[in-house]
């Protein structure tokens, strides 16, 4: 194939928390990469996933949901989407639709165009998420009126949870990519570590047992991430991390009674671990508390926001 006739770039999703970005990620790669739960801010950092075809290659942007920043570490993850923006080929913007009088926050919506997208002059689509959820003749008639309104290159609907109109997207996503050769080759998935990705895996699994404010005043660093020795492959891989919270009675509920939780959130976490690397490994984790680290600009630099 000539070089002339494939396309390359980057393509950045932006849009509210619990929009759908990171399940939109995973169904166009057919494989779960980014982190996924019911509550919002899961996403805290960009994740890159990299979609290939007989025809292009898309490096695309996970970023995390912008909402109204209420400390340091929501400041941190709104920059990671200004630079993802920034530095973009073109953009997504992913509005979710809902049933009710209003299928979609139209003041959200203007302030995510109007302030986020336009100002950095990229060619945006607008992909209307949970389309399914609406008869076709109202979610014609919403993409008519954000065409008129807002004048993308497109606006799609699509449903990222079953896969509905998902192909269609890369379809329109090509024309906006520079004709080059392939960034990566062809049988990777993300430039991220395995390291970064065990982290993600833990966090998910906070996020799923654990209630309240738990999961969002924890953080996760791996310490330690050790191969296994190629002349005894029968020695598992030792991954080591820390659980960051905020306070003693947070520490206390992580761990719970006689460790009991501490051990269910380390049993489900290495079995997707070793899911994703495709090999045994020992995981240890420790429990520490680090007053306000969401608050501190050092302590926020050293989880690498």
């Amino acid at each position: 194939m000539e070089p002339s006739s494939f396309s390359c770039g980057h393509a950045t999703f932006v849009g509210a928390p619990n929009a759908g970005k990171s399940t939109l990620l995973n169904r166009l790669l057919d494989h779960k990469l980014s982190i996924v739960t019911p509550k919002p801010q899961t996403t805290r950092k960009k994740i890159t996933g990299i979609y290939h075809d007989e025809r292009s290659q898309i490096v695309i942007l996970d970023t995390p949901g912008i909402m109204d920043p209420k400390q340091s570490l929501h400041e941190s993850m709104l920059e990671i989407t200004r630079q993802s923006l920034r530095e973009t080929d073109v953009i997504v913007a992913l509005i979710p639709l809902a049933k009710g009088e209003e299928p979609f926050d139209r003041k959200f919506a203007d302030e995510l165009i109007n302030k986020w997208i336009r100002p950095n002059g990229k060619p945006f689509i607008i992909a209307l998420n949970k389309s399914d959820l609406l008869p076709e003749d109202i979610v014609t008639d919403l993409q008519k009126g954000l065409m008129e309104t807002y004048h993308p290159k497109a606006v799609l609907a699509l449903s990222a949870l079953k896969g509905n109109n998902v192909p269609e997207l890369v379809e329109i996503i090509r024309p906006f990519l520079p004709l080059d050769e392939p960034l990566y080759p062809d049988d990777i998935l993300s430039i991220e570590p395995e390291r970064f990705f065990a982290g993600e895996i833990i966090r998910e699994k906070i996020f799923l047992l654990y209630g309240r404010e738990i999961p969002y005043s924890t953080e996760v660093v791996i310490e330690e991430f050790k191969e296994q020795h190629e002349n005894d492959p029968r020695k598992k891989e030792l991954i080591r991390c820390s659980i960051i919270v905020e306070r003693n009675s947070q520490k206390q509920i992580i761990v719970g009674a006689r460790g009991a939780a501490l051990k269910k959130l380390g049993q489900a976490a290495r079995l997707d671990i070793e899911t994703m690397l495709g090999r045994p490994v020992y995981l240890e984790i420790f429990v520490k508390v680090r007053p306000d680290w969401r608050k501190k600009k050092n302590l926020l630099k050293s989880y690498g926001y």
